[in-house]
């Protein structure tokens, strides 16, 4: 069900200036959905998404975990990627800037000195020019360092897991990742992983985790439309807090949806989540600077709400025909990620809602994200 979470991530990059701020409240209501899907909600998807990587990497335990033949992999299936998606961006960036064309929309890219360049293509100390795939480096990270993680987590859990908690919630430095709650969400997949924790525990009881999941997501999207965009540190605190927690909202929600016809079809979506993750971003800034060109500032919530459905219209159709006339690159762009065999059925998978639980999938390279 990770093509949830992907989608919901679009609505948190679509692109506003100071003047269609949702904290102006100009809209009201509307301002006030805005801040709940893309400040509160869908926050929920990059610490999920880390611990489902931190799952699905150690699910064989600790003793078959092959770190050479891990690092190989990845390589392919995640770093590769990642350079083909930015640096392609980048260049289209550098090629836009020098007919005049992009300015004020992005990076000023083709000014821009060495490191800070080098920044942008390869996200040495910051975002890379294509947002979205900092999530791709810090996974890298988490990825190189996931001996060391496992080990730890293995002997010292608890006090691990309380260590990532605080350093992920509280203003603590970053230091070398980007976004805190990757290391926290992996390291809890890990967890749940090689401790054994059958996550489906929870399934009975997912109708109340997903509604008091909402409930906190709705609360706090009230405190950041009233506090913010200049949130007080124990706004902060409370949101990085709520994105964690959607960790378990996120499986309870998805336990509940995966039960229908369309959540049995959406879990069968072969590679097309990573093409909407890495893909979506340059859409979005592209009809942003078409539409400040040709609309007032007062239509914004129309560009708000149509945008992200039109972004995967196009993308869902785009990767349907670069899975058919091109195959070999499709696999390469999607990390060689492919469905599972078409002899096993749909409703196997869905039916018992084994997402991180077992083993379902024929490949590592097929299961991780």
């Amino acid at each position: 069900m990770r093509i949830l979470l992907i989608s919901g991530i679009v609505f948190v990059h679509v692109p506003y200036d100071p003047q269609t701020s949702p904290f102006l409240g100009d809209n009201g209501f509307i301002d006030w959905i805005r801040v709940f899907l893309g400040d509160s909600l869908f926050r929920v998807g990059v610490p999920c998404l880390s611990a489902i990587s931190g799952y699905l990497m150690f699910r064989r335990g600790l003793e078959a975990f092959d770190y050479g033949k891990t690092i190989r992999s990845k390589a392919r299936t995640v770093l590769l990627p990642f350079l083909i998606w930015n640096l392609s961006f980048l260049a289209l960036v550098l090629l836009a800037q020098r007919q005049g064309i992009g300015f004020g929309y992005l990076p000023d890219a083709i000014n821009a000195p060495p490191r800070e360049l080098a920044t942008l293509a390869f996200a040495f100390e910051g975002l890379p020019i294509n947002v979205p795939l900092y999530f791709l480096r810090d996974l890298l990270l988490c990825i190189l360092l996931a001996p060391v993680l496992g080990i730890l987590i293995k002997r010292y859990p608890l006090a691990m897991l309380a260590i990532f908690f605080v350093y992920a919630v509280f203003p603590l430095p970053s230091g070398i990742f980007l976004k805190k709650s990757i290391l926290f969400g992996f390291s809890c997949g890990i967890y749940a992983s090689l401790h054994k924790i059958d996550i489906r525990m929870l399934d009975p009881h997912a109708e109340k985790i997903a509604a008091l999941f909402l409930a906190a997501a709705v609360m706090l999207a009230t405190a950041l439309y009233w506090t913010g965009p200049e949130y007080p540190w124990w706004i902060d605190i409370l949101r990085s807090l709520t994105a964690i927690c959607g960790i378990i909202g996120s499986w309870a929600i998805s336990a509940i949806l995966v039960r229908s016809r369309l959540g049995m079809r959406l879990s069968q979506t072969e590679g097309l989540s990573f093409w909407i993750f890495c893909a979506h971003y340059p859409l979005l800034i592209a009809f942003w600077m078409v539409w400040n060109r040709a609309a007032h500032p007062g239509l914004y919530p129309l560009f708000y709400f149509s945008t992200p459905i039109l972004a995967l219209l196009i993308l869902v159709a785009s990767h349907n025909v670069a899975k058919r006339m091109t195959p070999r690159l499709h696999a390469v762009l999607t990390g060689s990620r492919v469905g599972r065999s078409a002899a096993k059925p749909a409703a196997e998978s869905a039916a018992s809602h084994k997402g991180w639980s077992e083993t379902t999938y024929p490949s590592e390279e097929k299961a991780t994200r």
